[in-house]
């Protein structure tokens, strides 16, 4: 055989070796960095389990309970009179448009559209 010929082989060899490992290293890598992503997901749910049964430890007292739904709830005990506070900065702000623009009674919401474009 001349050179070039087992060159031509050897070169058909290689790359036909380079197909064959190509593949299944590709497959292997991706494979892998799957693998990761569901263990640091496993890992987060983990956690999340975690501290749910925490939560529900919490909530096997129940004082816990009686308190929870005192807040949440608003639940008062028979004879207890409730009080709730209000803050200034509690209230919504009355929605008062200025003076001169006041909507026309018994006008449709596109007249009073056309209304406020075309004055102003």
């Amino acid at each position: 055989m001349s050179t070039t010929r087992r060159a031509a082989v050897v070169a058909i060899v290689v790359c036909a070796l380079a197909f064959t490992i190509a593949v299944p290293l590709r497959t292997y890598l991706s494979q892998r960095t799957e693998v990761r992503e569901q263990q640091a997901q496993q890992a987060q749910l983990q956690q999340e389990v975690a501290q749910l049964q925490g939560r529900k430890a919490e909530l096997s007292d129940p004082a816990q309970i009686e308190a929870e739904a005192r807040r949440r709830l608003r639940y008062v005990k028979p004879g207890e009179t409730p009080y709730i506070v209000q803050l200034p900065e509690d209230k919504a702000p009355d929605a008062v448009p200025p003076a001169g623009q006041q909507p026309a009674a018994g006008n449709s919401w596109y007249e009073n559209l056309w209304n406020q474009v075309s004055s102003g």
